[in-house]
This record gives structure tokens, C-alpha cells and sequence, in this order.
């Protein structure tokens, strides 16, 4: 009995040491950091160090700017290589925390006397800072619910792919170290309502002010927040707690939101912001009535409370009418009716239509993205319904809104995804504490208790039906306790088998779909042998090498911030799409023919336009099937020169083959991508002039370009650029076709000898944007 007891005694101590949970939570966090971490690595390993996509070229070259030049003259740094002849003003129109995230680092690190490239950084942030957003994410949760569901929480946001997407290897976007001031600011806020002190609140200003300069997806935290604290006045959970935290956390968070250069003066100026004001006066309004109920009697109370009700609202309503009509609060942006009407961006925006991350959300990325998550959500989400809080209002209200902009928008389902593994972390953990849970076996009899009861055991013959009774009992409960143990075991295997599958389902994702950079192309040939497609960087090296330093370059806006970074070209629009006009005028020459097409260029004084075509290997995002954005935004600059309904057939459809309509097949898109495709055969079985991407013959081959010539084009034909003849060159002789002694074949550089080189392109395996696929 005393080994019995003392096993017991240990076992005891051992489950409730703080110290061996410290262990094990610090344990899975390092495991779900490093897990992160490692499954980011992907495009590292299978291609190189490199920046990946559009946008975060921008941010590195911005990045190596204030590295080199300092912070002062990064903020004051106008750019005359971006939207010429208007340049920019770098500082005053971007979120600097990315930049200075990185900068610091990179100077911590050089202080240390360790040499790390800028571009290594950048390269290897969002995959550090995965392991922060665990953490964070572990914080939250575990103030919602319980530290076991953090953990969960923390490994599932560590690896699922909604927020993998956006955060791999060479991602160098705003989202990748967003997230995790996203969720280390709502784990602030929980904490500052649930302790009402003026500390947390302090420290969740400040990470929103970290927010703030990282991502414009700050005004999400600032409208939840203030519809957080209204939830809680209409539920009547006002508290003193609620009032310290929301106006220390609002007057704070305000003052320093300011101090961004690129927001300035929206926080008191943009109607986006202006919930936060009115839930600010309400509260402010809240507690006044308090004071006023314990100084005032009954009846003068209610008389009070009657005026304010009806004049309060009626006077907020005309200051806010009055300052939008005076034009100092600005009204709803584009962008936010965006988010309520899907066909609104179509019709009035169309260059935000035309980005695919702003399309609505298919069920098919939901599963894509979450896996067995979708399922798990709600339950997690019914847990805190049920057993509800000031602070699980908070994650109520979090899922809700999050569902319904996942729902409008692709690109908003990163901001879905936290709390998706927030709520399962709630529901996994909730049904293992149920199926885990150990039975409390009673103490064994000890021997007194047995000699007493030996006389009983002498009069049992005398109740032998209720012993056989008793024994009965006894045997169903051992068979229902045999049972329960069997569904405990299949349900925990079950649970298991699913977080495998999950986890398989996540590298799978991550691998295959996410960790292909844009800019390097990989396909697959029938015998499984990989070819790497690196025609964008070959464009952009022959850019920096064979043109003028202040060459300017015209393309569409989608490849501005890549010329920029990788070419030091002068671009005429990018990525930044701050002037609609600017645009409309480049889609207009795209839309245009080749001699109206070069009155714009001459005014816009191009040297060079570059195009990308993928009719040779079956690339899907050329500059082809991108052309009726281009028409639809010049149209909406200019209605009289460009019209939608010329570039379709008579029945309603797009085509580049004979029935394509005239003002299609003479447009300078149309022959900047074809030129001299005509005579070109991809193999022997297929006619000269066929589309790989669009399946068939092009309708227009035998033209040639007076305002253009051809410059350079690719291996694979994916980047041609052409150099915009000036008027002096008209008048020199043309060698007739028939005279060229070159034969049409594909001029490249050999990735060996450095040299150019002859060689006709054979059959290309098909090769879509994004993902990899065979022929």
C-alpha cells in the first residue's frame, strides 16, 4: 500500500509541475516555428535565393534603397524611374514597416559583424516570422479558451496553406509580417479588456501603430475593435474594464496611426474610420450616463435619458452629413463598395477587377486552403457562442466578418485563416480533454474494511437475488466501460489520422501551388525530366545590358515594378495604379492600331514596349488574354477612340483566329505578339502560326511594323521587346522579306558560353502560370 501510494504521490506531482508544461509548450511552439519555417523553403531549394511575384520587387528595391541611402532620404526619396514623366514619391505612398522590419534586422545583424545581403533578409522574413505569428496565435487563442487549444491553434496556423500563400520564400509582401501584427494586436486588445489595464492598452496601440505601417489592412483591426465594444453596450456588458481599455487604446492608437506619412490625416478624415469615432463618443456618452444615474434622482434620470436618446443620435447624424458635404470627411471609397457589391469594381473600377486576387472566393479555395479546417470551424465557433465572454464576443464577431470578406474577395481569405485556426485549435482541444480524459479508479479496500464486512459475506445466501441482481449490474457496467474505452481509442486514432492527413494535405499545397515564382517558370516533359523557363530575367538582363540608362520602357502595369527592379529601366506605370489615366492612356496605344498606337508613344517619349506572349509554350498569362482589361479601362478614359464591343465577333466572342474582328487583329497588342509568328511551327505536326494557349490558327500573319522593330525576344518567346523607331528612321530603304538572308528561327543566349546563337524551338511542354502541368 505504501508503493501504491508514494506511485500515486508521483504521479501526482508530475501532471501538475508547471515546469513540465512550460517544457512541452515551449517544446511545440519551437516545433511549429521550425515547421513553418521549413515548409516556406520550397522555391529556395528548387530554383534559388530570389524575390518572387510583382509587388515585392518594389519592396526590395525600396528596401536596398534606405539601406543604402538612410531612413531620412528613403521618406523623402522621389522616384523618376516610376510613372514617367510624373515620377513618385516613394515615401509619402507606401507602408514603411516592411522596409524598416527589414532594415533593422539588417543592420542588428551587420552591428554583429555578421555580412548578410539585404536580399536574404527579404527573402527569408516571411518565413521567420511565421514562427511570430504562431506564437501570437497561441497567445490569443489561449486567452479565448485554454492553452492546449493555443498549441493547436499555433501548429495549425504554422502550416496551413491560406496564410502559407503569401508568407513562402521570397514573398516579400506586407502580409508576411502583417499577420502577425494582426494577431499579436487582437491578443493585446483580449488581454487590455479582460484586465481593464491602461498598460495592455498602451501596448496594443502600439502594436496597431506596428499594424498600421506594415499593411493598409489596418483599417479591418479598426473597425473590429469599435464593433467589438458596441457589440458589448447593446449586450448591456458595459464595465469600467471596457471603458479604460477602448479610449486609452482609440486616443493612442490614433495619435501614432498619424505619424505615417502614407495614411497622414485619414484616421480623422475618411469615412472608413469614422466607426471608430462614433463608438469612441458612445462609450464616451456611456459613461457619462452612469455618472449622471448616481448623481441624479429616478425621475430626473429618466426625463435626462429620454432627451438624449432622441437629440444624440440626430446630431451625430447632421455633423456627419455636414462634414461629408463640406468635403472634410471623405466619403466611402471604391474599394469599400467593393466589398458589398461583387459587380461593383467590374462597372465603375475595372483595374481593380482586373487583378484575379480580387475576384469572389470559389468553395473549391475554401477546402483548397483550409482542409479539414472548414469542418472544424464551426464547432469551435459554437463552443464560444455557448459558453460566451466579453472576450469570445470578440472572436464571435472576428469569425463572422471574416467569413463574409473571405467569401467577396480571394485575397482576404488570409485574414480568414487565423481565425479559422483559432476556432479549431478550440474545437480539437475540446474534444480531446472529452476523449482523454482519465476514469478516477476508487482507493482499493483496505483490510479492516474487509474483516468488517465478513459477516455480510456470511449472510448472503440469505439475498440471493439480490446478489445475483448486483452481479448483473456489475458485469453490463464492466462491458460499458470495456465499450467506452474501445470509442475512445477509435475516436483519438480517427482525430489523428486526420491532423496526418491534414499535414500531408499542406506540404502538398505548399509545395505544387504556392513555391513557383513567377519570374522562373518550371515544366514537366513526358519522361519527368524538369526544364527551367527563366525568359523573364533573360528579358530584364538584356534591358540593363543593351539599352540606354534612361531608356523608358512601356508595358502593361502588371510587369512595371519587375523592369524597374531587375531591368533599372524607366517604366510609364506599375504595380502601384495610384493614377487610373496614366493607365488607360498605356491600354489605349495597346488598343489602338500602329499608327495611332505611336502618336501616344511620341508624346509619352517611349524607346522601347515590351510584351509577353505565350503562344509558344502555352504560358496562360500573356499579355493576350490580359487585352480586354486593357480595352476596358482605356474605354473608360477615353469612350469615343476605344470600345469594348469592336474587339468581339458579331456573336458576343473573343478570337485572335480568321473571324476575330478587325480592330482586334490590327491592334498593336495583337501584332507586337504575333509578329513573324506566322511563319513559325512549333513541331512538324502543327501548322505555322498556331496558338498553344488559345488552340488555334492566328488570323492575321502576313503584316509587318512601320513605327517598330523587333529587338529582342526570348528563348521561348515569352518576352519581346521592340524598340520604337524615330521619325528620322522612316525614310531609310527596307530590305524586302525575300531578300533577308536569316531565316526566321529563335536568337538566344546560351546559359554556357554567354554568346548568341542560333536554334529553332521544338516541342515545349505546356507550362501554366503558377502551377507546373505536362503538355
Amino acid at each position: 500500500m505504501a508503493v501504491s501510494s508514494s506511485a500515486r504521490y508521483i504521479k501526482t506531482s508530475i501532471s501538475n509541475s508547471s515546469g513540465w508544461k512550460s517544457l512541452i509548450t515551449f517544446t511545440v511552439l519551437l516545433l511549429a516555428w521550425i515547421s513553418g519555417f521549413s515548409s516556406r523553403l520550397f522555391a529556395v531549394i528548387r530554383f534559388e535565393s530570389i524575390i518572387h511575384e510583382f509587388d515585392p520587387w518594389f519592396n526590395y528595391r525600396s528596401t536596398a534603397y534606405m539601406v543604402k541611402n538612410g531612413i531620412y532620404n528613403f521618406l523623402n526619396w522621389f522616384d523618376e524611374r516610376a510613372w514617367y514623366p510624373l515620377g513618385r514619391i516613394v515615401g509619402g505612398t507606401v507602408y514603411p514597416g516592411l522596409m524598416l522590419t527589414s532594415g533593422s534586422i539588417h543592420y542588428v545583424l551587420h552591428t554583429l559583424n555578421i555580412p548578410v545581403h539585404i536580399r536574404d533578409i527579404c527573402v527569408f522574413l516571411a518565413p521567420t516570422f511565421s514562427g511570430l505569428t504562431a506564437i501570437s496565435t497561441y497567445l490569443l487563442t489561449k486567452e479565448l479558451w485554454s492553452p492546449g487549444a493555443g498549441l493547436f491553434a499555433a501548429c495549425f496556423i504554422a502550416i496551413v496553406p491560406g496564410y502559407i500563400s503569401r508568407s513562402v520564400a521570397g514573398s516579400y509582401d506586407n502580409e508576411g509580417i502583417a499577420i502577425f501584427a494582426l494577431q499579436f494586436t487582437y491578443y493585446l486588445w483580449v488581454k487590455s479588456v479582460k484586465t481593464g489595464s491602461i498598460f495592455w492598452s498602451c501596448m496594443t496601440a502600439l502594436s496597431y501603430f506596428y499594424m498600421v505601417s506594415a499593411w493598409g489592412g489596418y483599417v479591418f483591426i479598426i473597425n473590429l475593435i469599435p464593433l467589438h465594444v458596441f457589440a458589448l453596450l447593446v449586450m448591456g456588458r458595459y464595465s469600467n474594464r471596457l471603458f479604460t481599455s477602448y479610449t486609452t487604446f482609440y486616443i493612442l492608437g490614433l495619435l501614432l496611426s498619424m505619424q505615417i506619412p502614407f495614411v497622414g490625416f485619414q484616421p480623422i478624415r475618411t469615412s472608413e474610420h469614422m466607426a471608430a469615432s462614433g463608438v469612441f463618443a458612445l462609450l464616451i456618452a456611456m459613461a457619462a450616463l452612469k455618472y449622471m444615474q448616481s448623481v441624479l434622482s429616478k425621475a430626473e434620470f429618466k426625463y435626462f435619458f429620454m432627451v438624449s436618446a432622441l437629440l444624440a443620435p440626430v446630431m451625430v447624424f447632421l455633423t456627419v452629413v455636414g462634414l461629408t458635404y463640406a468635403g472634410i470627411v471623405a466619403p466611402w471609397s471604391g474599394r469599400f463598395y467593393s466589398l458589398w457589391d461583387t459587380g461593383y469594381a467590374k462597372i465603375h473600377i475595372p483595374i481593380i477587377a482586373s487583378v484575379s486576387e480580387h475576384q469572389p472566393t470559389t468553395w473549391f479555395s475554401f477546402f483548397f486552403d483550409l482542409h479539414i479546417l472548414v469542418t472544424t470551424f464551426p464547432v469551435g465557433l459554437w463552443y464560444c457562442i455557448k459558453n460566451l465572454t466579453d472576450e469570445r464576443v470578440f472572436v464571435v464577431l472576428y469569425a463572422l466578418s471574416a467569413v463574409y470578406f473571405a467569401g467577396v474577395m480571394v485575397r482576404l481569405m488570409l485574414t480568414l485563416t487565423p481565425v479559422v485556426c483559432v476556432l479549431s485549435g478550440v474545437a480539437f482541444s475540446r474534444l480531446l480533454e472529452l476523449y482523454l480524459k482519465e476514469e478516477e479508479n476508487p482507493p482499493p479496500a483496505d483490510s479492516d474494511s474487509e474483516e468488517e464486512g465478513s459477516g455480510e459475506k456470511n449472510n448472503r445466501n440469505l439475498y440471493d437475488k439480490a446478489g445475483k441482481l448486483r452481479k448483473m449490474k456489475h458485469e453490463q457496467q464492466k462491458e460499458s466501460d470495456g465499450l467506452g474505452v474501445n470509442i475512445r481509442s477509435i475516436v483519438i486514432v480517427a482525430v489523428l489520422m486526420m491532423l496526418m492527413m491534414f499535414a500531408v494535405h499542406c506540404t502538398w499545397v505548399t509545395s505544387n501551388a504556392y513555391s513557383s515564382p513567377s519570374i522562373v517558370l518550371a515544366s514537366y516533359s513526358h519522361d519527368g525530366s524538369r526544364q527551367i523557363l527563366d525568359d523573364f530575367r533573360e528579358a530584364y538582363y538584356w534591358l540593363s545590358q543593351n539599352t540606354d540608362n534612361d531608356a523608358r520602357v512601356m508595358s502593361w502595369w502588371d510587369y512595371g515594378y519587375q523592369i524597374a527592379g531587375m531591368a533599372n529601366r524607366t517604366t510609364l506605370v506599375d504595380n502601384n495604379t495610384w493614377n487610373n489615366s496614366h493607365i488607360a492612356l498605356v491600354g489605349k496605344a495597346m488598343s489602338s492600331n500602329e499608327s495611332e498606337a505611336y502618336k501616344i508613344m511620341v508624346s509619352l517619349d517611349v524607346d522601347y514596349v515590351l510584351v509577353i506572349f505565350g503562344g509558344v509554350i502555352g504560358y496562360s498569362g500573356d499579355d493576350i488574354n490580359k487585352f480586354l482589361w486593357m480595352v476596358r479601362i482605356a474605354e473608360g478614359e477615353h469612350p469615343k477612340d476605344i470600345r469594348e464591343s469592336d474587339y468581339f465577333t458579331d456573336r458576343g466572342e473573343f478570337r485572335v483566329d480568321a473571324e476575330g474582328t478587325p480592330t482586334l487583329l490590327n491592334s498593336l497588342m495583337y501584332k507586337l505578339s504575333y509578329y513573324k509568328f506566322g511563319e513559325f511551327k512549333l513541331d512538324y505536326r502543327s501548322p505555322a502560326g498556331f496558338d498553344r494557349t488559345r488552340n488555334v490558327i492566328i488570323g492575321n500573319k502576313n503584316f509587318e511594323l512601320t513605327y517598330l522593330e523587333e529587338a529582342y525576344t526570348t528563348e521561348h518567346w515569352l518576352v519581346r521587346i521592340y524598340k520604337v523607331k524615330k521619325p528620322d528612321e522612316f525614310n531609310r530603304p527596307r530590305i524586302p522579306v525575300s531578300e533577308r538572308k536569316i531565316k526566321r528561327s529563335k536568337i538566344f543566349i546560351s546559359k554556357k558560353t554567354n554568346k548568341r546563337k542560333k536554334g529553332t524551338i521544338k516541342n515545349k511542354p505546356t507550362v501554366v502560370k503558377g502551377k507546373k502541368a505536362s503538355s
